[in-house]
Protein backbone atom coordinates (compact mmCIF):
# COMPACT_ATOMS: atom_id res chain seq x y z
CA UNK A 1 0.00 0.00 0.00
CA UNK A 2 1.34 3.55 -1.03
CA UNK A 3 1.38 5.77 1.67
CA UNK A 4 -0.41 9.12 1.75
CA UNK A 5 1.03 12.13 1.04
CA UNK A 6 -1.73 14.09 2.06
CA UNK A 7 -1.48 16.05 5.42
CA UNK A 8 -4.93 14.80 6.41
CA UNK A 9 -4.86 11.39 8.92
CA UNK A 10 -5.84 8.78 6.94
CA UNK A 11 -8.18 5.95 8.18
CA UNK A 12 -7.18 2.58 9.01
CA UNK A 13 -4.21 0.52 7.56
CA UNK A 14 -3.46 3.61 5.17
CA UNK A 15 -2.76 5.41 8.84
CA UNK A 16 -0.03 3.07 9.71
CA UNK A 17 1.62 3.32 6.22
CA UNK A 18 1.14 7.11 6.42
CA UNK A 19 2.62 7.61 10.42
CA UNK A 20 5.66 5.15 9.55
CA UNK A 21 6.53 7.23 5.97
CA UNK A 22 6.39 10.52 7.75
CA UNK A 23 8.46 9.49 10.75
CA UNK A 24 10.66 7.86 8.98
CA UNK A 25 10.98 10.95 6.61
CA UNK A 26 11.47 13.16 9.20
CA UNK A 27 14.24 11.26 11.91
CA UNK A 28 17.57 13.06 11.20
CA UNK A 29 15.99 16.48 11.98
CA UNK A 30 12.94 15.22 14.89
CA UNK A 31 14.58 15.61 18.47
CA UNK A 32 15.33 19.22 17.06
CA UNK A 33 11.92 19.81 16.17
CA UNK A 34 10.73 18.73 19.09
CA UNK A 35 12.40 20.56 21.19
CA UNK A 36 12.58 24.13 19.21
CA UNK A 37 8.73 23.63 18.40
CA UNK A 38 8.10 23.12 22.14
CA UNK A 39 10.08 25.77 23.44
CA UNK A 40 11.72 22.60 25.28
CA UNK A 41 8.72 21.99 27.41
CA UNK A 42 8.20 18.64 26.02
CA UNK A 43 11.27 17.46 29.21
CA UNK A 44 9.35 18.69 31.63
CA UNK A 45 6.22 16.74 30.41
CA UNK A 46 9.06 13.67 29.97
CA UNK A 47 9.53 14.00 33.51
CA UNK A 48 6.24 14.05 34.86
CA UNK A 49 5.12 11.21 32.61
CA UNK A 50 7.89 9.16 34.59
CA UNK A 51 6.93 10.49 38.03
CA UNK A 52 3.07 8.96 37.36
CA UNK A 53 4.61 5.70 36.39
CA UNK A 54 5.04 4.55 40.18
CA UNK A 55 8.22 2.53 39.08
CA UNK A 56 10.07 3.26 42.57
CA UNK A 57 7.27 0.39 43.80
CA UNK A 58 9.13 -2.08 41.18
CA UNK A 59 12.93 -0.68 40.49
CA UNK A 60 14.08 -3.91 38.96
CA UNK A 61 11.45 -4.31 36.38
CA UNK A 62 11.17 -4.55 33.08
CA UNK A 63 9.32 -1.43 31.36
CA UNK A 64 7.72 -1.06 27.95
CA UNK A 65 8.13 2.58 26.25
CA UNK A 66 5.86 2.05 23.22
CA UNK A 67 5.96 4.41 20.15
CA UNK A 68 9.37 5.19 21.68
CA UNK A 69 10.53 6.69 18.49
CA UNK A 70 14.04 8.32 19.52
CA UNK A 71 13.81 7.09 23.21
CA UNK A 72 13.46 10.18 25.01
CA UNK A 73 10.72 9.00 27.32
CA UNK A 74 12.05 5.39 27.86
CA UNK A 75 15.53 7.49 28.73
CA UNK A 76 13.58 9.34 31.05
CA UNK A 77 13.14 6.79 33.02
CA UNK A 78 16.05 4.57 32.56
CA UNK A 79 18.28 7.56 34.12
CA UNK A 80 16.26 8.08 37.16
CA UNK A 81 17.91 7.78 39.91
CA UNK A 82 17.42 4.43 41.93
CA UNK A 83 16.12 2.47 38.76
CA UNK A 84 17.68 -0.69 38.14
CA UNK A 85 15.94 -2.39 35.72
CA UNK A 86 15.38 -2.35 32.29
CA UNK A 87 13.21 -0.55 29.81
CA UNK A 88 12.35 -1.76 26.16
CA UNK A 89 11.81 0.94 23.51
CA UNK A 90 9.14 -0.18 20.87
CA UNK A 91 8.78 1.62 17.76
CA UNK A 92 7.33 0.63 14.05
CA UNK A 93 9.69 3.03 12.15
CA UNK A 94 12.87 1.72 12.06
CA UNK A 95 14.62 4.93 10.95
CA UNK A 96 13.94 6.26 14.49
CA UNK A 97 14.68 3.83 16.51
CA UNK A 98 18.34 3.95 14.29
CA UNK A 99 18.43 7.88 14.75
CA UNK A 100 18.06 7.42 18.84
CA UNK A 101 20.67 4.12 19.12
CA UNK A 102 23.44 6.96 19.89
CA UNK A 103 21.22 8.21 22.64
CA UNK A 104 21.44 5.05 24.75
CA UNK A 105 24.82 3.89 24.56
CA UNK A 106 25.23 2.54 27.76
CA UNK A 107 21.88 3.29 28.92
CA UNK A 108 19.48 -0.03 29.89
CA UNK A 109 17.17 0.50 27.19
CA UNK A 110 16.77 -2.08 24.68
CA UNK A 111 15.37 -1.06 21.06
CA UNK A 112 12.66 -3.27 19.82
CA UNK A 113 11.27 -2.63 16.11
CA UNK A 114 7.07 -3.62 16.55
CA UNK A 115 4.49 -2.08 16.00
CA UNK A 116 1.83 -0.94 19.62
CA UNK A 117 -1.13 -2.93 18.00
CA UNK A 118 0.88 -6.24 17.11
CA UNK A 119 3.19 -6.30 19.80
CA UNK A 120 5.72 -9.11 19.68
CA UNK A 121 5.78 -9.96 23.58
CA UNK A 122 4.40 -12.16 26.14
CA UNK A 123 1.14 -11.54 27.98
CA UNK A 124 2.05 -10.44 31.33
CA UNK A 125 5.65 -8.96 30.41
CA UNK A 126 5.95 -5.44 31.93
CA UNK A 127 5.79 -4.23 35.28
CA UNK A 128 4.19 -0.66 33.59
CA UNK A 129 4.51 1.24 30.14
CA UNK A 130 4.95 4.38 28.82
CA UNK A 131 3.59 6.09 25.51
CA UNK A 132 4.59 10.03 24.89
CA UNK A 133 3.00 11.67 21.91
CA UNK A 134 2.05 8.03 20.13
CA UNK A 135 -1.25 7.21 20.66
CA UNK A 136 -2.95 9.86 18.56
CA UNK A 137 -1.24 8.17 15.32
CA UNK A 138 -2.96 4.70 15.86
CA UNK A 139 -5.08 3.76 13.27
CA UNK A 140 -6.99 1.67 15.78
CA UNK A 141 -6.93 3.42 18.99
CA UNK A 142 -8.69 0.74 21.35
CA UNK A 143 -6.48 -2.61 19.59
CA UNK A 144 -3.24 -0.31 21.09
CA UNK A 145 -4.78 0.30 24.07
CA UNK A 146 -5.49 -3.62 24.34
CA UNK A 147 -2.03 -4.58 23.35
CA UNK A 148 -0.68 -2.53 25.95
CA UNK A 149 -3.31 -3.74 28.63
CA UNK A 150 -1.82 -7.63 27.63
CA UNK A 151 2.02 -7.52 28.19
CA UNK A 152 1.06 -5.63 31.43
CA UNK A 153 1.23 -7.65 34.57
CA UNK A 154 -1.35 -7.62 36.36
CA UNK A 155 -1.04 -4.02 38.99
CA UNK A 156 1.02 -2.56 36.33
CA UNK A 157 0.18 0.79 35.44
CA UNK A 158 0.26 2.62 31.94
CA UNK A 159 1.06 6.25 31.56
CA UNK A 160 0.09 7.90 28.34
CA UNK A 161 1.54 11.68 27.52
CA UNK A 162 -0.39 13.42 24.66
CA UNK A 163 -1.01 16.54 23.33
CA UNK A 164 -4.63 18.02 23.58
CA UNK A 165 -6.88 21.41 23.17
CA UNK A 166 -6.67 23.72 26.03
CA UNK A 167 -9.81 24.00 27.29
CA UNK A 168 -9.24 28.11 28.41
CA UNK A 169 -10.42 30.09 25.43
CA UNK A 170 -7.53 32.36 25.50
CA UNK A 171 -4.82 29.50 25.65
CA UNK A 172 -6.70 27.86 23.25
CA UNK A 173 -6.76 30.70 20.50
CA UNK A 174 -3.39 31.25 21.20
CA UNK A 175 -2.36 27.53 20.86
CA UNK A 176 -4.45 27.05 18.18
CA UNK A 177 -3.02 29.92 16.25
CA UNK A 178 0.94 28.71 16.98
CA UNK A 179 -0.03 24.84 15.69
CA UNK A 180 -2.08 25.72 12.86
CA UNK A 181 -0.28 28.50 11.52
CA UNK A 182 3.78 28.80 13.05
CA UNK A 183 4.60 24.93 13.48
CA UNK A 184 3.63 24.12 10.00
CA UNK A 185 5.92 26.55 8.23
CA UNK A 186 8.80 26.49 10.99
CA UNK A 187 8.59 22.04 11.05
CA UNK A 188 8.32 22.45 6.82
CA UNK A 189 11.23 24.78 7.01
CA UNK A 190 13.77 22.93 9.12
CA UNK A 191 12.70 19.48 8.09
CA UNK A 192 12.23 19.78 4.79
CA UNK A 193 9.43 17.52 4.51
CA UNK A 194 6.14 19.13 2.75
CA UNK A 195 3.34 17.99 5.28
CA UNK A 196 4.45 16.51 8.22
CA UNK A 197 4.33 19.21 10.80
CA UNK A 198 0.75 20.00 8.76
CA UNK A 199 0.00 16.75 9.70
CA UNK A 200 0.65 17.48 13.49
CA UNK A 201 -2.27 19.81 14.08
CA UNK A 202 -4.49 17.86 12.37
CA UNK A 203 -4.13 14.71 14.09
CA UNK A 204 -4.34 16.57 17.21
CA UNK A 205 -7.55 18.00 16.22
CA UNK A 206 -8.93 14.98 15.45
CA UNK A 207 -8.02 12.93 18.56
CA UNK A 208 -10.54 12.41 21.76
CA UNK A 209 -9.94 14.82 23.92
CA UNK A 210 -9.12 13.47 27.67
CA UNK A 211 -12.55 12.21 28.95
CA UNK A 212 -13.38 10.26 25.96
CA UNK A 213 -9.75 9.16 25.87
CA UNK A 214 -10.15 7.65 29.04
CA UNK A 215 -13.27 5.97 27.69
CA UNK A 216 -11.42 4.06 25.86
CA UNK A 217 -8.81 3.05 28.00
CA UNK A 218 -11.69 1.79 30.01
CA UNK A 219 -13.19 -0.12 27.03
CA UNK A 220 -10.13 -1.68 26.75
CA UNK A 221 -9.26 -3.16 30.43
CA UNK A 222 -7.64 -0.76 32.72
CA UNK A 223 -9.18 0.31 35.76
CA UNK A 224 -8.82 3.36 38.07
CA UNK A 225 -8.19 5.88 34.87
CA UNK A 226 -7.04 9.26 35.77
CA UNK A 227 -5.67 12.09 33.68
CA UNK A 228 -4.09 15.74 34.34
CA UNK A 229 -3.52 18.29 31.79
CA UNK A 230 -0.30 20.16 31.73
CA UNK A 231 0.85 23.61 30.65
CA UNK A 232 -2.68 24.89 30.59
CA UNK A 233 -4.17 21.93 28.84
CA UNK A 234 -1.43 21.69 25.70
CA UNK A 235 -1.12 18.35 26.78
CA UNK A 236 -2.48 15.55 28.92
CA UNK A 237 -1.10 12.76 31.03
CA UNK A 238 -3.24 9.86 31.84
CA UNK A 239 -2.51 6.93 34.34
CA UNK A 240 -4.51 3.81 34.30
CA UNK A 241 -4.19 0.18 35.81
CA UNK A 242 -4.59 -3.16 34.89
CA UNK A 243 -6.17 -4.65 37.58
CA UNK A 244 -4.73 -7.26 39.57
CA UNK A 245 -3.57 -8.30 43.61
CA UNK A 246 -0.63 -5.34 43.24
CA UNK A 247 -2.50 -2.70 41.93
CA UNK A 248 -1.04 0.51 43.49
CA UNK A 249 -3.67 3.49 43.81
CA UNK A 250 -3.46 5.41 40.97
CA UNK A 251 -3.38 9.31 42.41
CA UNK A 252 -6.58 11.20 41.96
CA UNK A 253 -4.24 14.00 40.21
CA UNK A 254 -1.50 12.88 38.69
CA UNK A 255 1.77 14.73 39.90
Amino acid sequence: MAASRDADPAAGDARAVQVRTLFSEIAPRYDLLNHVLSLNIDRRWRQRAVQALGWELVPQGTYLDACSGTFDLALELAERHGFAGRVVGADFALPMLARGLPKIHGDPVAPVCGDTQKLPFAAATFAGATVGFGVRNLSDLEAGFRELHRVLKPGGRLVVLEFTVPPGKLLRAAYLFYFNRILPLVGRLVSGHPWAYTYLPRSVRDFPGPRALAAHLRNAGFTSVDWNLVSGGIAAIHVASKAGPESPAVPRRVP
